[in-house]
């Protein structure tokens, strides 16, 4: 046996496999085994529902997140320090309104809606 053919047999298998490995991941991320599998890429549809300014730093955004039942509105406070869930709601048809003039009346206007709406739950 040629020394020389079987060592360009076994580079030849060695590029194919190391040419193969993206390539499977690409097709598995891409695929709905990927999804159930919680592949990066394959997440689940999210989009920004409106947002306020409470200063120049701190904002409150509403996100939607989930399809279908499992659909929610999640209220979260932005700042340098980090994101924190403030309220959890039951997603609405329409996107609420253009929020106030000024952050104090927004915040003022968003704690007495979520005072009078019983469609949310109080995050832990």
């Amino acid at each position: 046996m040629d020394t020389s053919a079987s060592l360009g047999s076994a580079i030849g298998w060695f590029v194919a496999i190391v040419v193969a490995i993206p390539l499977l991941l690409w097709m598995v991320k891409r695929s709905p085994m990927g999804a159930r599998l919680g592949v990066a890429g394959a997440t689940a549809p999210m989009r920004s529902v409106s947002q306020l300014a409470l200063g120049t730093q701190q904002k409150l955004v509403t996100v939607e997140v989930g399809q279908g039942e499992e659909r929610r509105w999640l209220v979260l406070g932005v700042a340098p320090g980090g994101v924190t869930l403030v309220y959890t709601l039951t997603p609405q048809e329409a996107a609420p309104a253009p929020g106030p003039a000024t952050p104090a009346e927004g915040f003022q206007q968003l704690l007495d809606r979520l005072k009078n709406t019983g469609g949310g739950s109080r995050a832990a």
